[in-house]
């Protein structure tokens, strides 16, 4: 699974970009990308897949999720049973220039900032005001939509109505030595994840001793090579569970050798074995 950096480009006169999205289903191909840029996806209703950093889940009823800075993520579109339609609306941090975020009124927006490095899904009446709120921002011109956002984003601050979607922060923000340093590593783990992993093999791609490596990775990403690894794999598994695969063949394929070493490393990182994720999330 490649994991592609995105350019994005403020609509012209606003100093945000907004997407309206409704089409086929089958109009959606799978895109795991990130960029610099925060982003408020709002489905208005029906299915699909959510796919958040290493949160994997599929979503009913609609969604709207707060995705963070440099947060890894798919299409919402992917996955979709019938017409999709979407509100994507995306902006950096300083879209309305330097220091805004440390003024006072910003205080609880700069907070809801900081939970959005983890991806936040809204629900119950946040989920349905802020979809109305942005049914009605596509017909009002761009003052009155900057406008707009400010109070969605109020709106989504204040609100209880909330979940977490990653443990931990999962975000691309580092130097560009190290970004060109992590990203043979993920090359290497990403075409190597389904057979038995030497770490000296990847502690030489980064010119580094295995110790070293080691405290390096740990330092950079907040997990150990293993975890991360274990963790790539697992996501794996996930996506081919959802393909229907067998649990067997996927345990092999994701470069597991033991089957109950598999269940015990998915459980810990998704709260339950392969079979209840396939039967939780599988879409009919």
């Amino acid at each position: 699974m490649k994991t592609e950096f995105e350019i994005i480009q403020p609509d012209e006169g606003s100093s945000f970009r907004l997407l309206h999205h409704k089409v086929a289903a089958d109009a959606f191909k799978w895109h795991y990308h990130y960029h610099p840029e925060y982003e408020i996806v709002c489905v208005f209703e029906g299915s699909g897949r959510r796919h958040v950093g290493n949160h994997l889940s599929n979503y009913t009823n609609g969604d709207l999720v707060l995705i963070g800075s440099n947060l890894p993520h798919g299409g919402f579109g992917y996955g979709s049973v019938d017409t999709h339609e979407e509100v994507v609306i995306q902006f950096r941090e300083d879209f309305l220039g330097e220091g805004f975020l440390s003024r006072p009124e910003m205080k609880s927006i700069k907070k809801l900032f900081e939970r959005s490095k983890r991806g936040i899904c809204f629900s119950g009446e946040t989920q349905r005001k802020i979809a109305q709120q942005l049914r009605d921002l596509l017909e009002v011109p761009p003052f009155e939509r900057l406008l707009a956002l400010l109070k969605i984003l109020q709106t989504l601050s204040n609100s209880k109505e909330y979940a977490l979607l990653n443990a931990a922060e999962n975000r691309y923000n580092f130097s560009l030595k190290d970004q060109e340093r992590l990203k043979k590593v993920y090359g290497f783990v990403e075409e190597n994840f389904s057979q038995s992993i030497d770490i000296q093999e990847v502690a030489d791609i980064c010119h580094l001793t295995v110790p070293a490596f080691c405290n390096y990775f740990k330092k950079n990403l907040n997990q150990t090579f293993t975890d991360f690894t274990n963790e790539y794999r697992v996501n794996q598994a996930c996506l081919m569970l959802l393909e229907g695969l067998e649990i067997v063949d996927i345990c092999f394929r994701c470069g597991f050798n033991n089957v109950s070493y598999f269940g015990r490393v998915f459980k810990q990182i998704k709260g339950t074995n392969p079979s209840e994720f396939r039967r939780k999330f599988s879409m009919n």
